[in-house]
């Protein structure tokens, strides 16, 4: 973090000092007219942007802002898919320009805005491969990772899309299990990119573990009042953390790290709490560490501005007791594995839900703007 960052006094910013960078889970076209994230990245040490069709639906449906590039791509005659890629793209290059000096100050170590492909082809290898690499070239900016979930059909995108050096976050991860193929793809396509003779400095990559859906769907299965309800989603992270670092060191990894590999860092998603019960902050105070990411949506971002604390690295604290806690869930009669498969395919399927979800928006709103 700059001097500058730091005379804030931010506690935002202050995730920084313990080597966890926090990203903006939020993209809109006001935020970067008006100047909103400018300042967030200036006064409080946001270090990255992610994006969603979620998102931009709330964005679109919200307000005006796109109204005069729609109506130019309406006049056109653009397809409805085509109106929301030439918008987002518009949107991710501005964030991506934004990004840069962070991205050039910190030597590439960080400063990336995230674009997703189409949910919809989460089940379909070569499709997402085709989009990838069609996002990246269109955008063709250092600044940017293009979103891949972890699902079966998407361990082989990440494995290429690194060998062939394009940076990516992996979504949609929610077990340690996934969480290994995630990294063992990643470690095959440096090793892969570096036997061509390629460059693995010049990428970057984030796994991204999502946490507060695993309480949701822990705490369902679990009896009112039971001690591990409210345990599961800070324990699991806490072991993908523990498997993070044991991965990334030994034998296999030095190699690559003399050849200029940086780590895939563990990225904390869906880091709002659902609860109202739990604090507001529970999912960033528990897992501050180096080498990690914590997405935060508008509201942790107004929770921690208003009484955020953070003051020392607690990722790695009391993980003895986290492994025991996702033991102690199958004596309590719940499947762990069960509960992670659950949140990945209705993860998989929200997500698809949601790009529908925009498309239907914005060929709503063309249809007004021809009728005028």
């Amino acid at each position: 973090m700059t001097s500058s960052t730091a005379s804030t006094g931010s506690p935002i910013a202050r995730l920084n000092d313990f080597g966890q960078s926090p990203w903006y889970d939020n993209v809109r076209r006001l935020l970067i007219t008006n100047g909103d994230l400018a300042r967030l990245l200036h006064d409080h040490g946001i270090r990255g942007v992610t994006s969603n069709p979620s998102i931009f639906d709330k964005a679109i449906s919200s307000g005006d802002e796109y109204d005069p590039q729609l109506r130019e791509l309406v006049a056109e005659g653009r397809s409805t898919d085509e109106c929301y890629w030439e918008m987002v793209l518009r949107d991710i290059s501005q964030v991506a320009d934004l990004l840069a000096p962070i991205h050039q100050r910190l030597d590439g170590r960080d400063g990336f805005v995230s674009i997703e492909v189409d949910p919809r082809l989460a089940r379909d290898t070569a499709g997402t491969l085709r989009q990838l690499r069609e996002l990246h070239t269109r955008l063709d900016r250092p600044t940017v990772m293009v979103k891949v979930p972890a699902t079966p059909e998407g361990l082989p995108v990440i494995e290429e899309a690194i060998a062939e050096g394009r940076s990516v976050n992996v979504t949609l991860i929610f077990s340690l299990a996934r969480y290994g193929e995630v990294i063992e793809a990643y470690l095959r396509g440096l090793e892969r990119l570096v036997a061509a003779g390629g460059d693995p400095s010049k990428l970057g990559s984030v796994a991204s573990f999502f946490v507060s859906r695993v309480d949701t769907e822990a705490d369902r299965r679990l009896p009112e009042g039971h001690p591990l309800r409210g345990t599961a989603a800070v324990a699991n992270a806490k072991l993908a953390y523990r498997l993070f670092q044991q991965r990334f060191s030994g034998e296999r990894w030095e190699p690559l790290a003399a050849a200029g590999a940086r780590v895939q860092r563990p990225l904390w998603a869906s880091t709002s709490t659902k609860n109202p019960a739990y604090s507001d902050t529970l999912y960033v105070d528990e897992l501050i560490g180096p080498d990690t990411v914590n997405t935060l949506a508008p509201a942790s971002i107004e929770a921690l501005h208003d009484h955020g604390d953070p003051q020392r690295d607690t990722i790695m604290r009391d993980v003895d007791e986290a492994a025991e806690q996702i033991a102690g869930l199958a004596g309590a009669g719940v499947d762990f594995d069960d509960v992670t498969r659950v949140i990945e395919e209705e993860g998989v399927a929200a997500f698809s839900a949601s790009h529908i979800q925009v498309l239907e928006t914005i060929a709503k709103r063309a249809d007004e703007m021809r009728a005028r």
